[in-house]
């Protein structure tokens, strides 16, 4: 089963979620804004991707940011934190199939890993 991870109004999860659609791949969405994100799930992505990709740092969420704020973010205790704190700043989407976590929009990666 593939979750797809992110906010309804983002560009590329709506990219994602058409792609998903049109290719004929099922899958449940996320939408952590409303649902919320845990500890537990941020850990599992981390298993995978490092934290320096999770936390987009060119968007405007991070920009907008406290200096102070963005100074703390220097390992993945801190960076899961302002994750749970502020779900904006995640990279947009995040999917999920099986232990595979793919984080951004892109046709070539989501063709070639989700084939099976």
């Amino acid at each position: 089963m593939i979750t797809l991870y992110g906010i309804p109004n983002c560009e590329s999860v709506k990219k994602a979620r058409a792609w998903l659609d049109t290719n004929g791949h099922p899958y449940s969405f996320h939408d952590f804004k409303k649902a919320g994100l845990d500890k537990a799930t941020v850990a599992t992505w981390l298993t995978q991707v490092s934290w320096e990709i999770l936390v987009n740092k060119k968007g405007t969420t991070w920009r907008g940011l406290p200096d102070a704020t963005k100074a703390g973010v220097v390992n993945a205790a801190s960076a899961t934190a302002l994750m749970l704190e502020n779900t904006s700043v995640i990279k947009r989407p995040v999917l999920c199939k099986n232990n595979q976590v793919l984080v951004g929009f892109d046709a070539d990666l989501y063709k070639k890993t989700l084939k099976a």
